[in-house]
């Protein structure tokens, strides 16, 4: 059976055209001379220049950041020990509610969610700011985290923990040394998606943030409600080139662990 055909291969060119060509423009046109983001008037670099020069995008830039480090580790500790609950811990009272309200933002409009949130702060007198989006974020953020690690605990091997008991280990020394090494990858893939997820996000930012704190997307979406402007352009360049990297570093590290482990495994076979 011919597995491999032209209409296979058209199809998957045209499905990556799709996806990554306006991707592709985009950054041609961020090193373009004009104003005009439809009209090439030649090669220039002057639209980045302009853009570190531009304190609003450095504002709203290391606001984003500082917003998606702190919401994004709350979240992975938060979530962590959620799903720890729901796997490890037996059948209790209300846990069908816990988990009900652990697994509700996944489903939950953003908007029913951000306005939730803002009526909440308003109600206990909370000045929106940097710390209102950090909460916000963290609140819709723990549930992916938690679905990431529950299904890693689910396939986890507990008869390892119960080694580390039987050999003296408290019960938070067997998960401190021993389930939390074995669960690392899926608590690293939660912390990466849930920064992810907070750095991409407006409309749950919109409801919950300040005057005095303004997110890179609501900045974006602001500007952009005005035209388009080439240092936009070479802002989704410099984004675009940040994930690439982190991808490749990832897919890289992912590639070395795999190699050391199978490394391992033969040397331990030899032995």
């Amino acid at each position: 059976m011919k597995r491999f055909s032209w209409f296979n291969a058209t199809a998957l060119t045209l499905g990556f055209a799709f996806l990554y060509l306006p991707m592709v423009i985009l950054m041609i046109y961020s090193f373009n001379e004009s104003k005009l983001v439809t009209v090439w008037a030649g090669f220039s670099t002057k639209w980045y220049g302009e853009l570190i020069q531009n304190e609003a995008f450095l504002n709203a830039a290391w606001v984003t950041i500082k917003v998606a480090v702190f919401s994004s580790t709350i979240a992975t500790i938060l979530g962590t020990m959620a799903a720890y609950v729901l796997v490890r811990a037996n059948r209790f009272k209300g846990r069908t509610l816990f988990s009900g309200m652990i697994y509700a933002p996944l489903v939950m409009p953003e908007v029913i969610t951000g306005l939730s949130l803002l009526l909440l702060f308003i109600g206990i007198g909370l000045d929106r700011g940097v710390l209102t989006i950090v909460l916000a974020h963290t609140t819709f953020a723990m549930c992916y985290v938690s679905v990431v690690v529950s299904s890693r605990l689910v396939s986890f091997d507990r008869s390892l923990e119960e080694a580390a008991l039987d050999l003296g280990c408290s019960p938070w020394q067997a998960f401190r040394l021993v389930t939390l090494p074995i669960i690392a990858p899926a608590v690293i893939s939660g912390w990466l998606l849930a920064f992810t997820l907070s750095l991409d996000d407006l409309v749950i930012a919109s409801f919950t943030a300040g005057p005095s704190a303004t997110t890179l997307p609501i900045k974006i979406f602001s500007a952009v409600r005005l035209g388009v402007s080439p240092e936009i352009n070479a802002l989704s360049t410099i984004m675009i080139a940040i994930v690439t990297i982190g991808v490749i570093g990832a897919s890289l590290i992912s590639k070395q662990a795999s190699l050391k482990q199978q490394r391992d495994e033969q040397a331990a076979a030899r032995g």
